[in-house]
């Protein structure tokens, strides 16, 4: 069983950037595409990136479209997602999630393991 480790989260101004990462341990993540969710307080878990096993397709959320960048170190065994332009919205608690599947997906049924988040918090 793979196990997730996010890392990377903190209290950022709006505006600013942030670069969250997740790295996988106990098994390779090679070969299986790979998410992140967050989950706002009082809110519900949100998509919000996904990326395919080879890193070559991509999947935003509307909400972070354009300011979010997800991207993967199959040889690292890692998982990236660079927040920018950051708004008071997006605080949350954000997770990864490697998936069933190698294509991207943003169903959260479709992912079976979960890391235990990192938190972000952005000020206005």
């Amino acid at each position: 069983q793979v196990q997730l480790v996010e890392s990377g989260g903190g209290l950022m101004q709006a505006g600013g950037s942030l670069r969250l990462s997740c790295e996988a341990s106990e098994r390779t993540i090679a070969g299986y595409a790979m998410g992140w969710f967050r989950r706002a307080p009082g809110k519900e878990r949100q998509f919000v990136a996904a990326i395919n096993w080879t890193g070559g397709r991509t999947y935003y959320a509307d909400s972070v479209k354009g300011r979010f960048t997800v991207s993967r170190d199959n040889a690292k065994d890692t998982v990236y997602l660079q927040l920018n332009s950051l708004e008071p919205e997006d605080t949350a608690v954000y997770y990864c999630a490697a998936a069933r599947v190698s294509t991207t997906t943003y169903s959260p049924g479709n992912y079976n393991t979960w890391g235990q988040g990192t938190q972000v918090t952005v000020s206005s």
